[in-house]
């Protein structure tokens, strides 16, 4: 780490420190403070021509004080030892103003990450706007130039972040990292005769060596738009129904919202009570592993300083335990998992290896391949699950034309349980890592 880091460290490790001080000065029973900075580039394009360009720059405090079960919080952008104070001295009044919680307080002391292990996430990219105005127009420009019906865009992105945080409490725990995070994106729009349709791609990734090629990603978008050119509405009918990955994404964060602690305390999960349950047939597993370095969602501790460490959350389709932060955990009468804050890079697995894309499509037969989801419409405390859809109708494993227009309705409870293969095309752009995923059979509504 350049010394210029370390000396950033230092600066919001002092911050910290100075606030937890303050704290216990002001007779605060327990205390916790989170500080932070970042910053970033954004740049946008339009056509060739300039849209955008946004410079970030932030920083903050967020003071949280405990006066035995009374809880107080209080945040300020202001970093100076005048403004700790002031913002500690808000959150104690606080405290002593609001209703005892029984389950207030940190996290159990035993919990606490001993060692921060580095996971490499800090990559800093030297972009200048120049550079990323140039990146985004030849991302648009191959995209545009790949087929005379492609007449229009949205934008390309460019995105560059870095964002340091120190986290400490009264526990004596204080620990902080650096993380750094960058874009490329494309959203191209194709046109035949009436017929419009947009599309997009991306790539994230901690460190900029690692993102696909911008020209790769501007194509991608542009041969997507093209694919859908001629889409068609379907007649409402029952028929296998198989996701993408990055929308299979999607299916699995509505799982992990049904086990997340609040969810189950609160007794408003269409999973409630479900650890030791079969939840997903029986080839089917995930694992949480916040340790792979670079990865987008590896953490070395929670938000509240609890370890985070490698677990089983679902084996043989069966759920292990619940996504718990202290506070919810005691609510349930259990243990953090280290989860305050999300999940840390969950990794959906089907047996020895999901299928390849010509083998998956096969496996489908006849049915819908969902590429784009619209609207919110699911229900977390009953699991009724109907959204917005377009994709491609596929007949006898090879795909027969685009769909548009059409809605897709089940049940996520029995969805679940109706997985019947995951693909190999895994997409690490996320918190969730899975492959295409098919679902036996749901009802499509259209004509």
């Amino acid at each position: 780490m350049p010394a210029s880091d370390d000396s950033a460290m230092r600066s919001l490790a002092d911050v910290a420190t100075l606030a937890l001080e303050e704290a216990r000065r002001q007779g605060a029973s327990q205390c916790e403070s989170d500080v932070s900075v970042s910053q970033g580039l954004s740049v946008s394009v339009r056509l060739g021509e300039v849209d955008t360009i946004e410079y970030q720059r932030d920083r903050g405090l967020g003071v949280t004080v405990y006066f035995g079960r009374r809880k107080g919080a209080a945040s300020t952008a202001d970093l100076s030892p005048a403004a700790v104070k002031e913002t500690v001295a808000k959150a104690c009044a606080i405290a002593r103003y609001t209703a005892e919680d029984p389950y207030a307080g940190l996290i159990e002391p035993e919990a606490l990450a001993r060692e921060i292990p580095d996971l490499d996430l800090d990559h800093p990219w030297t972009l200048t706007p120049e550079a990323a105005i140039e990146l985004a127009r030849g991302c648009e420009g191959a995209g545009l130039g790949l087929d005379a019906r492609l007449s229009n865009s949205e934008g390309s992105s460019v995105s560059t972040q870095r964002h340091t945080g120190v986290y400490g409490n009264s526990l004596g725990f204080l620990g902080g990292y650096s993380a750094s995070s960058h874009s490329v994106s494309c959203t191209l729009i194709g046109q035949q005769d009436d017929d419009m349709q947009r599309d997009y791609w991306w790539s994230v990734a901690r460190d900029p060596a690692e993102l696909e090629d911008a020209v790769s990603i501007g194509r991608t978008a542009g041969q997507r738009a093209v694919a859908r050119l001629g889409a068609r509405r379907l007649k409402t009918r029952r028929a296998p129904v198989a996701y993408s990955p990055d929308m299979a994404r999607g299916l699995f964060r509505h799982f992990i919202g049904a086990i997340s602690g609040p969810s189950q305390y609160r007794k408003s999960s269409f999973l409630l009570n479900a650890a030791g349950e079969q939840v997903f047939p029986d080839f089917l597993s995930m694992q949480e592993r916040p340790h792979i370095p670079r990865a987008l969602a590896s953490s070395p501790f929670d938000q509240e300083g609890a370890a985070t460490h490698d677990r089983e959350l679902v084996r043989a389709g069966v759920l292990q335990g619940y996504v718990l932060g202290s506070y919810s955990a005691r609510r349930l009468g259990l243990k953090t998992t280290g989860n305050a804050g999300g999940i840390h890079n969950l990794l959906v697995s089907a047996g020895p290896g999901g299928l390849e894309r010509g083998q998956f499509l096969q496996r489908l037969g006849t049915g819908l391949l969902v590429t784009e989801l619209m609207g919110q419409g699911v229900n977390g405390v009953t699991g009724d699950y109907s959204r917005g859809a377009s994709g491609f109708w596929v007949e006898n494993g090879v795909i027969a034309y685009p769909v548009h227009e059409i809605t897709i309705a089940g049940n996520l409870k029995s969805m679940y349980r109706d997985i019947v293969a995951v693909g190999s095309d895994v997409d690490v752009r996320g918190a969730i890592r899975t492959g295409s995923v098919l679902i036996g059979e749901m009802t499509i509504a259209g004509e």
